[in-house]
């Protein structure tokens, strides 16, 4: 192979507006997802996570977002699945893309961009980012042969290969990691200088610890590193694939369909003209099978083109269903959409950001949600918030008064005996709801919302007690010091209330709302770096004190049914 001279990587150019501090910008983006089917939970998964760290981030007033989503719409397993459904390619995308923006709307994820790979301001962009690859030398023509995988779009080395037999009982083989069989195939092509980037890759890793998260991914991709790093094929040929952008200036090329997906990152911030308002302050959110097109490919791609690597990359782990992988073979694909009329919108979010790890597959069945959510928000939240605002406990419909003498500040709750009607579980209480807002802004920041939702739930869950320990409902109003007491264990479980309803709106924002515009919480007031908790405990002036509440509107979460007979949603939309 013909082979021009080496060059090193050019210096990076570092934008302006992009530093730390407040008011900084930030891309938050989901894969674009590939337009050969509807949408599935994992899907929807990802482009949750994504909204739960946007709706976050814009709470606490950081400064200009984009969540950026959309369609990825070249490649040969478009074509070929248009052609076996007897349509064209451009009909099949227009029609998976609608069924991928309908799918993302319903489920109320907040993207502010919608990108389709085959719209002319993105191809115009891919185009540009090839030529200042070619123009950096790391692009050669060569012939190039191997095993390659049309599900996945990619050539694999033979150390990811198993042999295996077909439906026919041929031998034949299929990749390791996702049992798609792959054909041997030979055909020259763009390459790109992949081998040359093995250590800019490793200083920026080095230099940025946390640019991959969760760690066990980071450590992945550092082996990775290690290992051969063989120069890219990044085209194909025209005559194989069609549904593509030709390579500029040789129409016999079309461009691989991830370095055309890759650039849709920078095209959605308006490359190659504007996109430096933006890049390189983004944040991928990723399926661990796309772990090495963005932590290997598109970084060195970047770095090729004269452009930073972007500054973080989340990844997350699959969902299987009953312990098995989805597939169509199988008929176990879940419909988002079936499961949001099932289980609600906010239900569904719940179940899939609090059940969903990152580091590890997470495993799906009906019964699951319906335990985790009635138990977590139909009793629980919605349950205290019932027993804490109904008429029978609080008749003036009001946020009562704390009272100081029933609930003194103590610098040590294990010395507060005899000093007023509080005691120490009521005080570690205070102390748990006080630490709350940092605790759940460290697990947003790292990438690790489950746990986020696993401290709220536990402090929910301690309110309840408290409230349950004291019973209200015993009190006497008309003894002065019992109502002084009857007000502060509401005040205090409706403050505890407030902050749940404030942390909670990144992942089920109707709830959220309905439980603050019930606490009379107004809109101006639900930013999270205005939060505080039980100001009148510090003493000083809360206000919400003495406020009537918003107005009842029922049942806060409706307590799901069992689930019906049938074992799986089973996707039913076809192409």
């Amino acid at each position: 192979m013909l082979r021009p001279p080496r060059r090193l990587p050019r210096p990076l150019r570092r934008a302006a507006s992009t530093g730390p501090g407040p008011g900084r910008r930030l891309l938050l983006s989901t894969p674009i997802f590939y337009a050969n089917g509807p949408p599935h939970i994992g899907h929807l998964y990802s482009a949750l996570l994504a909204d739960a760290l946007h709706r976050h981030r814009g709470l606490r007033g950081a400064g200009p977002g984009r969540l950026s989503t959309g369609t990825d719409e070249h490649g040969l397993k478009i074509q070929q699945a248009a052609a076996a459904a007897g349509t064209s390619p451009p009909e099949l995308c227009q029609r998976v893309s609608g069924l991928f923006r309908q799918a993302l709307t319903q489920a109320a994820v907040s993207f502010t961009d919608f990108i389709r790979t085959s719209e002319p301001h993105h191809q115009r962009a891919v185009r540009h980012f090839w030529g200042a690859l070619q123009d950096g030398g790391a692009l050669y023509k060569g012939c190039y042969e191997g095993w390659y995988c049309t599900p996945e779009e990619c050539f694999l080395p033979e150390s990811q290969l198993a042999e295996r037999r077909d439906a026919q009982g041929r031998p034949c083989k299929v990749s390791l990691e996702t049992g798609h069989q792959v054909h041997w195939t030979k055909e020259e092509n763009y390459m790109f200088r992949l081998s040359a980037f093995r250590d800019p890759l490793r200083d920026w890793l080095r230099d940025n610890p946390g640019a991959i998260a969760p760690d066990p991914f980071y450590q992945r991709v550092l082996r990775w590193l290690e290992e051969d790093l063989p120069d890219l094929s990044v085209s194909r040929e025209r005559s194989r694939l069609q549904w593509g952008i030709p390579v500029p200036s040789d129409p016999t090329q079309t461009i691989y369909v991830w370095v055309d997906a890759l650039v849709n990152y920078l095209s959605v911030v308006g490359y190659p003209e504007t996109h430096g308002e933006w890049w390189p302050a983004a944040h991928h959110v990723v399926g661990k099978d796309i772990l090495k097109f963005h932590a290997v490919y598109w970084p060195a791609l970047l770095m090729a083109a004269g452009l930073p690597p972007p500054e973080r990359i989340f990844v997350h782990s699959h969902w299987t269903v009953r312990g098995q992988k989805m597939s169509k073979s199988l008929g176990n694909v879940i419909d988002p959409a079936a499961c949001i009329g099932q289980y609600t919108l906010d239900g569904f979010r719940y179940f899939l950001l609090r059940q969903g790890v990152p580091e590890r597959d997470c495993d799906y069945y009906d019964e699951k949600v319906v335990k985790l959510v009635n138990s977590e928000l139909a009793d629980a939240l919605g349950g205290l918030l019932n027993r804490s605002t109904a008429l029978s406990i609080n008749p003036s419909n009001t946020y009562p008064c704390f009272s100081e003498s029933c609930f003194p500040k103590v610098s040590d709750y294990r010395e507060a005996k005899g000093l007023g009607r509080a005691s120490a579980e009521d005080y570690e209480l205070v102390a748990s709801v006080a630490s709350l807002p940092l605790q759940v802004a460290s697990y947003f920041e790292g990438f690790q919302i489950y746990k986020a939702l696993e401290c709220i739930a536990l402090c929910v869950r301690q309110t309840n007690g408290f409230f349950q320990r004291h019973k209200p409902w015993k009190l006497d109003r008309r003894d002065p010091a019992e109502q002084l007491w009857l007000d502060t264990i509401i005040h205090v479980t409706l403050e505890c209330l407030r902050v749940y309803g404030t942390l909670l709106q990144p992942v089920i924002p109707h709830t959220a709302d309905r439980l603050l515009s019930r606490l009379a919480v107004e809109p101006e007031e639900r930013g999270l770096s205005s939060l505080t908790f039980l100001p009148r405990y510090d003493g000083k002036p809360c206000p919400f004190e003495g406020r009537e509440l918003g107005p009842d509107t029922g049942v806060l979460f409706h307590r799901l049914e069992k689930p019906r007979q049938r074992q799986h949603q089973i996707e039913t939309k076809k192409l």
